[in-house]
């Protein structure tokens, strides 16, 4: 499922209730022909990623979000475990993407794990 984040109150409300999981945000806009082709395999990725959580952000209807997270080109993925970005690419690369997601689960898995703890995993 991909969150619809219109504001920053519910950005910071998706960022609290992922928590330790890993959250993907996909900062696009309606217009954008590579964001409309991103779009189906981003819902793909959050139906097949059960312990990740996905949201969208359109940067027409969120311009304060889109300053506050200095969205310079779109889509832009941005990543965040316990409400810190820990990773950022633009552009509609889905192998990227997902590889991305696999790897920051992976360190996820590995420093729970070990650690026994929810940190974010060391880039």
């Amino acid at each position: 499922m991909v969150h619809i984040i219109k504001d920053m109150d519910e950005f910071k409300t998706f960022l609290k209730a992922a928590g330790c999981k890993l959250a993907v945000v996909e900062f696009s806009a309606k217009w954008c022909g590579a964001c409309k082709r991103i779009c189906p395999l981003f819902h793909a990725m959050s139906l097949q990623y059960q312990n990740v959580m996905f949201a969208k952000v359109d940067v027409d209807e969120s311009r304060e979000l889109a300053q506050t997270y200095h969205i310079k080109a779109i889509p832009t993925f941005q990543m965040f475990k316990q409400a810190q970005k820990i990773f950022e690419f633009c552009g509609a690369d889905a192998k990227k993407l997902e590889a991305k997601i696999q790897e920051l689960m992976m360190c996820r898995l590995g420093h729970s794990h070990r650690m026994g703890a929810c940190s974010p995993p060391r880039l």
